[in-house]
């Protein structure tokens, strides 16, 4: 268990603000082993124009390869808003022990708000949750980042 939870949270956040910037979705990763960030990644999925830009995407890959190996035993992620499908199915596939959420995410969530894809008997593997680590901060960060951009829609609305 990480002593540190509200740091790599921080840390995460920070990633998030850079996806926030570019006007993505804002949410950030970042992957710890042996008490240490080994990774960190932003929603880039608009900038890319890739479908799998995903924070954790990012996170995964950049961490598998500073380890050389796929397998990410012994690594724990920390992410801003609750993975989606194809997040938790790589989440599981790399092997990571455990994911600790920052806000959940009802509409799209897999890791217990729409399915629980991290914690599936049948699966070779399962992976510890630990939710709500700066969850108002998180949520917040969101909120804001919609609620600007349906003010930005209705103002080109009036423009035109």
């Amino acid at each position: 268990m990480e002593k540190n939870r509200e740091k790599y949270m921080r840390a995460a956040i920070r990633e998030a603000k850079k996806a926030y910037a570019l006007e993505e979705v804002p949410i950030g990763c970042v992957i710890v082993y042996q008490d240490k960030i080994i990774a960190r990644g932003y929603n880039r999925r608009n900038t890319d124009k890739n479908t799998v830009a995903h924070a954790e995407m990012s996170a995964i890959k950049k961490a598998s390869k500073k380890l050389g190996d796929w397998r990410l035993e012994g690594c724990t992620m920390y992410v801003t808003l609750e993975p989606c499908q194809m997040c938790a199915g790589a989440i599981v596939q790399a092997r990571i022990d455990e994911v600790v959420i920052g806000s959940m995410n009802p509409k799209a969530g897999c890791a217990g708000s729409v399915l629980n894809l991290l914690d599936i008997p049948a699966f070779n593997h399962q992976v510890h949750i630990t939710k709500g680590i700066l969850e108002e901060e998180c949520s917040q960060m969101l909120s804001g980042f919609f609620k600007e951009l349906r003010e930005k829609k209705r103002k080109n609305k009036e423009v035109v």
